[in-house]
């Protein structure tokens, strides 16, 4: 293949451009800086910004297959930032496909579309889009979902992926926040419930990408769908959280507040960040408390029945090499 992979400087679009590279395939990564670790490998670097659409109608010049797992995550932020990146950048990606003659697309999407603040227990993937969402991260993700969908024609044919709670080695977004809470002895349980929670170990989503462009075509069962992926093996959150803490050598979570306290702490965090107009994220957010304190796993019989695909690595087993990893790269010295 010779592809795109927006977001290369993420954890998981990194995890695919490498894994992309070892197959012998024509990899070029788009993001906001140069990546020289690419480099080294044989890896083209395209810089630019999903917001400038001339930058992503470069990047995917001579591309056959696009992978867009860029996009604007977090707890907090403006509704506007984003819009720009999630939705417009999509938006961006989308013409830029047309106009380069690109045949397949695979989104990088979140289950996360389908929240609704309360518990989500084995849904599939024929569970509506909320009327509202309770944060802004979802809610753009849905609209671009959707708008990636709709393009699904016999000239471009697109799917979306949606990987629940993406971790494993070289993870610097969930991995770090937990460690350096729990280091600052900022990390509470939250109320007595320890709901059931999916999550995807880095490899198995990728692979999951990897067979999507391949099978991707006009004709393809998958084309125009949207698919859930995870480990298949729903824990609860706070036996994920301690076993994340366990490898990096840490002890688990003891201390806990009470759920509605939580709320009110959150519900005031977010009002002086409003009133303070802070570009930092708060330390506790409403959207982190229903996290934390609900189900959210989901059926993935249509990824395994249509794509081909299951999930190889077991929590234990990943968390054995997140630890080996830990070792060895010293992430958080």
């Amino acid at each position: 293949m010779r592809a795109l992979v927006t977001g290369g400087g993420g954890f998981l679009g990194g995890a695919l451009a490498r894994r992309l590279r070892e197959r012998g395939d024509d990899v070029r990564v788009f993001g906001r800086r140069e990546y020289p670790e690419f480099e080294v490998l044989g890896i083209d670097c395209a810089v630019g910004d999903l917001t400038d659409a001339d930058a992503v109608l470069a990047a995917c010049e001579d591309r056959d297959v696009v992978f867009h797992a860029g996009a604007k995550v977090g707890l907090w932020g403006d509704y506007d930032d984003f819009h720009a990146v999630n939705v417009t950048g999509t938006r961006h990606v989308l013409r830029a496909c047309q106009e380069q003659g690109i045949a397949k697309l695979v989104f990088t999407g979140s289950p996360s579309v389908v929240f609704t603040g309360g518990d989500v227990e084995g849904v599939n993937e024929g569970a509506p889009y909320p009327e509202r969402y309770d944060s802004f991260y979802s809610a753009t993700k849905a609209e671009a979902e959707r708008m990636v969908l709709a393009a699904d024609h016999d000239k471009l044919s697109t799917v979306s992926l949606r990987p629940h709670l993406i971790w494993g080695p070289g993870d610097r977004h969930l991995l770090p926040r937990v460690v350096a809470k729990a280091r600052a002895g900022r990390l509470y349980r939250i109320g007595e419930s320890n709901k059931l929670v999916d999550a995807t170990y880095v490899d198995d989503a990728v692979e999951a990408h990897l067979l999507a462009a391949v099978q991707l075509s006009p004709l393809s069962e998958i084309s125009g769908k949207a698919y859930f992926l995870s480990g298949g093996d729903p824990r609860p959150v706070w036996e994920i959280v301690d076993r994340m803490l366990g490898a990096a050598g840490l002890p688990p979570v003891k201390k806990s507040v009470p759920e509605s306290a939580a709320r009110a702490a959150a519900a005031a965090c977010e009002a002086s960040w409003r009133l303070l107009r802070l570009d930092s994220e708060p330390p506790l957010t409403r959207f982190l408390v229903s996290q934390l304190t609900t189900a959210h796993w989901f059926d993935i019989g249509a990824a395994i029945r249509e794509l081909g695909w299951r999930p190889r690595v077991r929590l234990e087993e990943g968390m054995e090499r997140l630890a080996q990893w830990i070792r060895a790269a010293r992430p958080f010295d």
